[in-house]
């Protein structure tokens, strides 16, 4: 039986986790970059403040804590789907650059600011607020 988060292995197709649960799988080529999978997610989820956005390697470290790899703009997806796979990591796109106002952010961005309530309620655990009702 597989784990949920075992997926095959597709040759050129990096599989981006976002915070709602969904995945976004991204084709490339010897020349895709980092960056260019993150203009197309902001184009795809309506972002206008990207900068505070990164895509993320994320492994368990000892005794279950999470850690994460912020990736850089420059490097090709290539070496990410390699490390993804063969170090049984995930991909991930978070806000890894918090505002220093938030209120800010909801203001000039609101599915900025959508997407970081989002992983600030996963990050910490709090249900599924669906669940509740």
């Amino acid at each position: 039986m597989m784990k949920k988060e075992a997926l095959l292995l597709i040759p050129n197709v990096l599989k981006v986790f976002l915070e709602n649960g969904q995945i976004k799988s991204f084709t490339f080529d010897g020349r895709t970059t980092v960056k260019d999978v993150m203009v197309t997610l902001q184009d795809r989820l309506s972002l206008r403040c990207i900068e505070h956005f990164a895509l993320v390697l994320e492994y368990a470290g000892l005794e279950q804590n999470h850690k994460f790899l912020l990736l850089q703009d420059k490097q090709p997806l290539a070496y990410v789907v390699q490390r993804t796979h063969y170090q049984g990591m995930k991909c991930l796109f978070r806000i890894s650059f918090f505002p220093k106002d938030p209120v800010e952010l909801l203001r000039r961005d609101p599915a900025a600011f959508e997407y970081l309530y989002i992983q600030v309620e996963s990050d910490w655990g709090y249900p599924d607020r669906e669940a509740e009702t």
